[in-house]
């Protein structure tokens, strides 16, 4: 009998305390082989597994551990290394409610709240997001910028400088699109000190923007690309002691940051040099309408205009996506359409989902890539 044979059996037989000595041995969702088993306890009429696992159905309905109306039990089959973020629908009578599972404490935290997480073997969260004491830590500083090609509004952003910031030498540039987002939900400043630290990546100056209009401003806005290219770089130009060669300028961002991001050097060829692009919403059309939306539309343009002539937007570029996205397609779609251009280019797939802590464990990889420290350039 397998261990989740032996599990279901247990709960059949014992019933709430065969699961209480379970949840003292043992940490659920229980991992067998490629099948993953997910509990649930309570009195209702129907339990669900909403998730975001593009090519299954977006909920799968639990069944009731025989003989019990209160235990309730669902087996997946997950690869290897995978990592899935999940909740549960709970229906009772008339009513539905969307919880995080109750008995998995494993959570990761997004813009809009936090979902339980669940990892299979294979995976381990990386050691280089934790604060290392023996790491010096960079600082983070206000600036505002005045944008007349985004309507005169302010724009607030905050600017990472490294440790032993020293204002008689030069540093690479990176501006973040979501950059906030990327400090709470990647632990970004955490990520780049440690990485100083380790010399996997030379010292940057890192811009972090924020919009509070994204879905338009970054979704192939030529507006944005010109705060990004006529105000934000000069006065960054001015006040930092940054390379002033594109080889030494990145963007970087995830999902419509990544439109942001690669559309921003598409419109101002020879001016940025590297992009980190992450789950990017790079729809496009070969035939028929844009299935995705009316907020797609101008990425649908610029997308469909980049593959016909993409000219080259930067040297190189790091790009990443999750196996378990919808965008999944798109992003494949992109990668030889870049290496036409003669970049160098370097994709990564995950076994994830399209979310912050997937974009984070990509961050190691990219930003070396992006700009290597003395480490990659012993080892490589």
């Amino acid at each position: 009998m397998t261990a989740v044979a032996e599990v279901l059996e247990a709960l059949r037989t014992e019933g709430r305390a065969a699961l209480d000595r379970l949840l003292e041995e043992r940490e659920v969702p229980l991992h067998e082989g490629p099948r993953t088993l997910f509990l649930f306890q309570g009195e209702a009429d129907r339990v669900e597994l909403v998730h975001w696992i593009f090519g299954l159905e977006s909920s799968l309905r639990f069944e009731r551990v025989e003989g019990h109306d209160d235990l309730w039990h669902l087996a997946l089959e997950l690869p290897r290394a995978s990592r899935i973020e999940y909740k549960l629908l709970v229906t009772r009578g008339d009513r539905m409610e969307l919880v995080r599972d109750p008995l998995n404490d494993r959570l990761a935290h997004d813009p809009f709240g936090a979902n339980s997480v669940c990892a299979t073997p294979g995976y381990q969260t990386p050691d280089w997001i934790e604060e290392d004491p023996e790491a010096r830590s960079g600082t983070l500083v206000g600036m505002s910028v005045t944008s007349a090609a985004l309507g005169g509004t302010r724009q607030r952003l905050r600017v990472y400088l490294p440790p032993r910031f020293n204002t008689e030498r030069h540093y690479p540039l990176l501006v973040v699109h979501d950059g906030r987002d990327y400090l709470h939900f990647t632990a970004l400043k955490t990520v780049l000190d440690n990485l100083i630290y380790r010399l996997e990546i030379e010292p940057p100056v890192v811009a972090l923007t924020q919009s509070s209009d994204r879905l338009v401003e970054y979704g192939a806005d030529p507006r944005h690309a010109a705060f990004l290219a006529e105000e934000l770089l000069p006065r960054l130009e001015d006040r930092f002691p940054v390379h002033r060669e594109a080889r030494f300028r990145g963007l970087m961002g995830a999902s419509f940051g990544a439109v942001a991001s690669l559309h921003s050097a598409w419109a101002r060829p020879g001016l940025w040099g590297r992009l980190l692009l992450q789950s990017g919403s790079f729809a496009f059309t070969d035939i028929g309408p844009n299935p995705r939306g009316p907020a797609f539309e101008p990425v649908v343009r610029f997308v469909n205009a980049f593959r016909e002539d993409p000219g080259q937007p930067a040297n190189r570029a790091y790009v990443s996506c999750g196996q378990y996205e919808s965008l999944i397609y798109e992003n494949r779609s992109l990668v030889p359409v870049l290496q036409g251009t003669g970049m160098r280019i370097r994709y990564t797939e995950a076994r994830d989902g399209h979310n912050w802590e997937n974009w984070r464990d990509r961050l190691r990889e990219g930003l070396s890539f992006l700009f290597p420290g003395p480490l990659w350039y012993v080892y490589e």
